[in-house]
């Protein structure tokens, strides 16, 4: 078994910073994919930013320049810098992974907790 455990959510006002951690744990093989996507109320969850093992990145239009994904493979962690926060940021935050575990032959998907991100104005 695989669990996603995130940290670094908050309250912060507009035009500040936040940065956010997951880290992935248990019989881990490797770690292929891994990512932030958010739900708003009354909203469907969306794809914030992702990362491969390899490094190459993917953010939504709305956090480019904004916001940085990282990962440190070492630490099966992944984190989320976030700068110049707006209201509209304000959302659960869920931390995704793509793990193949120990025995297994391919690869499935987790999620974390979720962190809520609260931005005022």
């Amino acid at each position: 078994q695989v669990q996603l455990v995130e940290s670094g959510g908050g309250l912060v006002q507009a035009g500040g910073s936040l940065r956010l951690s997951c880290s992935a744990s248990g019989r881990i093989f490797s770690v292929f994919v891994m990512g932030w996507y958010r739900q708003a109320p009354g909203k469907q969850r969306e794809l914030v930013a992702r990362i491969t093992y390899g490094g190459s990145t993917n953010y939504a239009d709305s956090v480019k320049g904004r916001f940085t994904i990282s990962r440190d493979n070492a630490k099966n962690t992944v984190y989320l810098q976030m700068n110049i926060l707006k209201p509209e940021d304000t959302a659960v935050y869920y931390c995704y992974a793509e793990v193949s575990s120990i025995g297994s032959t391919r690869a499935s998907a987790y999620w974390g907790q979720g962190t809520q991100v609260t931005v005022s104005s």
